[in-house]
């Protein structure tokens, strides 16, 4: 059905941008997720977005306890399109938990960014494991809960008077080490043939427009034929 789906919809979009959409797909990679913790300024918000998709990112995981996360479609130049955006934001409820509870039944490790007693230099973070990066507020960083229920701790050396970069910034530079060294180090690192399938016509019904009503009426159409 995926793969019917597929050529039918590619008859609406240009040659150009179909070989774009497998080549990016060529690229993306589930093996480092990253999850946001109360962030709630739209230019830093959008910035690491815009860094996720750059660097094969697919699924970014949002947990809104106190500020509504909120991007600024004028940093992200649409980049947040393409990404798979999975929000916790339930009121009254363990938001934290729920999303890491989730990450862990999927494989993932809970990796916090902030200095800690038991932390590791971000270079010597093993990538044995997938790994879900978690970066915290502007200020104050990953919050308490966080730091109980992480796996482990990584920091980023420095070497001046600062002691932290920018959420943006720390995002940036987490996922060019990490996704550079998985290339590098991994053979499995590249998404499913069926996972690619799946985000092929996501990112195909996003280019045409109308895509939906293509897609409804493909199904209605493939259902009458059977």
């Amino acid at each position: 059905m995926n793969k019917e789906l597929e050529e039918y919809l590619r008859e609406f979009i240009s040659l150009e941008r179909w070989d774009r959409i497998n080549n990016v797909l060529e690229q993306r990679t589930r093996k480092i997720t990253v999850v946001l913790e109360d962030i709630y300024q739209p230019h830093n918000a959008s910035a690491v977005l815009r860094s996720c998709d750059g660097f094969g990112i697919q699924d970014v995981h949002i947990i809104e306890n106190r500020n509504q996360f909120d991007a600024s479609s004028e940093v992200t130049i649409g980049a947040d399109q393409w990404l798979d955006l999975h929000r916790y934001n339930k009121t009254n409820h363990d938001n934290v938990s729920e999303c890491f509870t989730e990450l862990r039944n999927k494989g993932y490790k809970i990796v916090a960014t902030t200095p800690h007693e038991q932390d590791s230099n971000l270079n010597e973070l093993a990538l044995s494991t997938p790994i879900a990066l978690v970066f915290g507020t502007e200020l104050e960083g990953v919050t308490d809960q966080v730091k109980e229920q992480a796996d482990a701790f990584v920091k980023i050396p420095m070497h001046g008077f600062s002691e932290s970069f920018n959420i943006s910034v720390s995002a940036a530079i987490c996922l060019y080490d990490t996704t550079t060294r998985l290339r590098k180090e991994r053979l499995d690192w590249m998404l499913s043939e069926n996972e690619k399938s799946e985000i092929r016509i996501e990112w195909l019904k996003k280019s045409i427009k109308a895509g939906d009503q293509l897609v409804k009426r493909f199904m209605e159409e493939h259902k009458e034929a059977h």
